[in-house]
C-alpha cells in the first residue's frame, strides 16, 4: 500500500511537477489537495512543454487518474482550459476526477485580492492576484460555495448574497469600487457546475478504496515548506497548508497512510514573492544564475516574473524537509551549476553577531546574514549524464555534502529539465 507525497522544501519552484510526472508513470492516481492555480508545475517531456495550474501533473499517463481533491481551491474555468489545450496538443484525453466537496474561486476573489495587493503597494505579499486568500478567507468564515452546490441555483444564490453583502462594504467604502450584485452570475456558476458534471463525483470514497486495494497514491504539493502559513515565513506565505502532513486531509485519506515523503531540493534556491530570502543574490551575479536556471531562465511559471535566486540553503532546507517529514530527496537542476569553480553554500545565519544553524522566526529571520562556505565547481556540462557514477567527482561531492548536510538520502538527481534527465540514486 504506498501513499507517496510529493512536496516542496524550500520556497517552491523546486521541481516538484517535473517529479511527479516522473513518478507517475507507475502510478495509479495522482492528488492534488492544496493550493489553487496561484502556482504552476512545469513539464517537459514527449509532448512538449507544458504549466499546469490546475491540473495534477499525473495528465500525461493515460493509465492514471487524476484527482482534484476536497482541500483545492478550484479555478474551474482553468481546469477546464488547460483540459482543452492538452487535446489541442496531442495529449490523449486523461482521466480526471474532481470532488463534490472542492469549493469554487470566485471573480470576485481574483478581484479582490488584486484591490489589496494595490493598496499595500510596497508592503505588498506578492500575491498573484488569482484570488488565493480571499478564496480561504470565504472557506473558513463558511461562506464557500461547493461544487456539489453548483447545481442548486437556490443554494448559489444564498450564498452569493450572504459573501456579497461583506465584500460590498469593503469594495465601497475600502477600495473606492461600485457594489457587486448576484445578478447573472448564479446562472454562470450554475451552468459551468453543468461542465464539470462528468468529471464529479465523491473522490475521498474513491481513493480510500484505492489505498484499501493496495494501489499507489502520489499527493502532489503545491509551493514549499517556507510557504506554509504556520511553519513556514508568515505573512509571506500563503493560506493553504503546502506540508505533506496537509496531504491526507486534503485528499480524504486516514492520517496514516502516507508511507513516504520526497521533499524536492534545487540544487541553488529560487522563490518568486516577497519574503525574507537569505542567500539571495543580487545584480549581475544573480542575473548569471537567473539566466542559466529552469528550462528556460528562472521565471514565474503563473506571473512570469523573475524569479529571485541565491546559493543553496542548509538552514532552510534541513528545516524544510524536517517539517516535510522528508523520508527522501530529488534534488534538481544540478546541471545549472556547471559554470561555476566554486559553488557557495549557505551554512549558517549570522543573527546580531552570533551564528546559528536553526531556521529562526521572522522577526529573527528578517536581520539574518548568510555563512557561505564553498565547494569546488566541476566547470561542464552533465546534462547527458544518466549514471551517478558519470557525473564529475566535484558534482558527486556536492550530492554528499547536501545529503549530510540536509540529513535526508538523495535519492534522484535531475541534470536537466526533461524526464530522461534524471538520475536514480538507490
Amino acid at each position: 500500500m504506498t501513499v507517496t507525497a510529493i512536496v516542496g522544501a524550500n520556497w517552491g519552484d523546486e521541481g516538484k511537477g517535473k517529479m511527479t510526472d516522473l513518478c507517475a508513470e507507475k502510478a495509479s492516481y495522482v492528488v492534488r489537495y492544496q493550493g489553487g492555480s496561484n502556482a504552476g508545475h512545469t513539464i517537459i517531456n514527449d509532448y512538449g512543454k507544458f504549466a499546469l495550474r490546475m491540473l495534477p501533473s499525473g495528465v500525461f499517463h493515460p493509465q492514471t487518474v487524476n484527482v482534484i481533491g476536497p482541500g483545492v481551491a478550484l479555478d474551474a474555468e482553468r481546469m477546464l482550459s488547460e483540459l482543452e489545450r492538452l487535446e489541442e496538443r496531442g495529449v490523449a484525453r486523461p482521466t480526471v476526477r474532481l470532488s463534490e466537496r472542492a469549493q469554487i474561486v470566485l471573480p470576485v476573489h481574483r478581484l479582490l485580492d488584486e484591490l489589496e495587493e494595490i493598496r499595500l503597494g510596497a508592503q505588498s505579499f506578492g500575491s498573484t492576484r488569482n484570488g488565493i486568500a480571499p478564496f480561504y478567507a470565504d472557506k473558513y468564515a463558511k461562506l464557500g460555495i461547493q461544487v456539489a452546490d453548483l447545481l442548486h441555483a437556490d443554494i448559489v444564490r444564498g450564498k452569493l448574497e450572504r459573501t456579497f453583502a461583506a465584500k460590498n462594504v469593503l469594495l465601497e467604502h475600502l477600495y473606492g469600487r461600485s457594489a457587486l450584485e448576484v445578478g447573472d452570475l448564479v446562472d454562470q456558476l450554475v451552468e459551468l457546475g453543468e461542465k464539470l458534471v462528468p468529471y464529479v463525483c465523491d473522490t475521498t470514497k474513491l481513493l480510500q478504496r484505492a489505498y484499501a486495494n493496495g494501489e499507489s497514491i502520489l499527493l502532489e504539493g503545491q509551493l514549499g515548506a517556507l510557504r506554509d502559513p504556520d511553519h513556514g515565513i508568515y505573512p509571506y506565505s500563503t493560506s493553504s497548508s503546502t506540508l505533506a502532513g496537509h496531504g491526507a486531509v486534503g485528499a480524504g485519506l486516514p492520517p496514516y497512510a502516507i508511507s513516504n515523503v520526497m521533499a524536492v531540493v534545487k540544487a541553488y534556491s529560487s522563490c518568486v514573492g516577497a519574503g525574507p530570502f537569505v542567500s539571495e543574490l543580487a545584480a549581475e551575479e544573480a542575473e548569471e544564475l537567473r539566466r542559466r536556471g529552469g528550462d528556460a531562465g528562472e521565471y514565474g511559471a503563473v506571473t512570469g516574473r523573475p524569479r529571485r535566486v541565491g546559493w543553496f540553503d542548509v538552514v532552510a532546507t534541513r528545516y524544510g524537509c524536517a517539517i516535510q517529514g522528508a523520508t527522501e530527496v530529488a534534488l534538481t537542476n544540478l546541471d545549472v551549476l556547471g559554470y561555476l569553480e566554486e559553488i557557495p553554500v549557505c551554512v549558517g545565519y549570522e543573527i546580531d553577531g552570533t551564528v546559528g544553524e536553526d531556521f529562526p522566526t521572522l522577526p529573527q529571520l528578517q536581520k539574518a546574514k548568510p555563512v557561505l562556505w564553498r565547494l569546488p565547481g566541476w566547470q561542464s556540462d552533465i546534462s547527458t549524464c544518466r549514471s551517478f557514477d558519470e557525473l564529475p567527482e566535484e558534482a558527486r561531492s556536492y550530492v554528499a555534502y547536501i545529503e549530510s548536510a540536509v540529513g535526508v538520502k538523495i535519492t534522484a538527481v535531475s541534470v536537466g529539465p526533461h524526464r530522461n534527465q534524471t538520475i536514480r540514486r538507490l
